[in-house]
């Protein structure tokens, strides 16, 4: 039995500018960001009234099977940012670089970052940490392109991270995520995505940034949140970050569905009368006598 789950609807909106999130922060009006890696979950952020929409290199992990984020590939990340787009029409879009596609020169990060936007619809791009990333953020936002930066934990570096740990626990640790928050910011980036901070870090920071901060595990003082949609709605399967609230258990009802299917198979009770297609009478009593000539 189905139950109608009584979803909040969303009135039609405007699609989301960098402008919008910049006017949005400063009347301190919350930022939904998500992650999506296709179109059905696209469709889902759509319809949910989401901000932001970030087609994530996590896509490594929650749906292509990887250990970590560091094997997916542009081929792979521009696939799934072309299906995302195709189920968006008011959230930003942006594109995850992944591990190698920016680090090695300007050139290279313009080119990909280009091909995000050109080739799968992407509003902007993302990459991470600061250092020689600030760079890469200048020269892509030069060639037209928004950027948004990542700070605190980054998964595509986390094994230099010891691991996923959570970061900035130090004083020292904490000032230089604000270092690297600002570098991204002189490089033009027009937001950035705290992660695995301590929330009062992340409080005494912000009031040093002045685009939109978007956390993840950061804490309630950022400017907007983002969660992994397959987190968010139980899909995933195993250990999530402690930050993570799970809003569905979505997994455990495509357990169950499959599971139904598969005995009404064995069983022999589907197809039922119901899932078929009938055929004319006079046309059946035709090609009975056409198959026994």
């Amino acid at each position: 039995m189905t139950t109608q789950l009584d979803i909040p609807r969303q009135t039609t909106r405007r699609p989301m500018t960098i402008p919008t999130l910049a006017q949005m922060k400063a009347a301190g009006e919350p930022i939904v960001m998500v992650t999506a890696y296709d179109y059905p979950s696209a469709q889902v952020a759509e319809e949910a009234g989401v901000d932001l929409v970030l087609c994530g290199d996590t896509a490594a992990m929650t749906v292509l099977g990887y250990d970590s984020t560091v094997p997916v590939t542009m081929t792979e990340m521009l696939v799934l940012a072309s299906a995302v787009r195709r189920g968006l029409r008011t959230p930003l879009l942006v594109g995850d670089l992944p591990f190698g596609s920016y680090e090695r020169s300007d050139k290279q990060a313009v080119k990909n970052a280009q091909r995000f936007v050109k080739e799968a619809g992407c509003d902007a791009v993302k990459l991470e940490r600061g250092g020689v990333s600030a760079q890469r953020a200048r020269a892509i936002v030069d060639a037209g392109i928004p950027v948004m930066g990542h700070v605190g934990l980054t998964p595509q570096t986390a094994g230099m991270l010891g691991g996923f740990k959570t970061q900035g626990k130090t004083a020292a640790a904490a000032a230089k995520i604000l270092s690297e928050a600002r570098a991204l910011q002189e490089a033009g980036c027009f937001a950035l995505v705290f992660e695995s901070i301590p929330a009062a870090a992340t409080e005494l920071i912000v009031p040093h940034v002045d685009i939109p901060i978007i956390g993840i595990g950061a804490g309630p003082a950022t400017d907007g949140q983002v969660l992994v949609l397959h987190d968010l709605l139980g899909i995933t399967r195993g250990r999530v970050p402690s930050f993570v609230k799970k809003y569905a258990d979505v997994r455990e009802h495509m357990l169950h569905g499959v599971s139904s299917y598969v005995a009404d198979v064995r069983e022999r009770r589907y197809p039922a009368p119901e899932h078929c297609y009938p055929m004319n009478s006079a046309e059946l009593a035709e090609l009975r006598q056409l198959l026994a000539s």
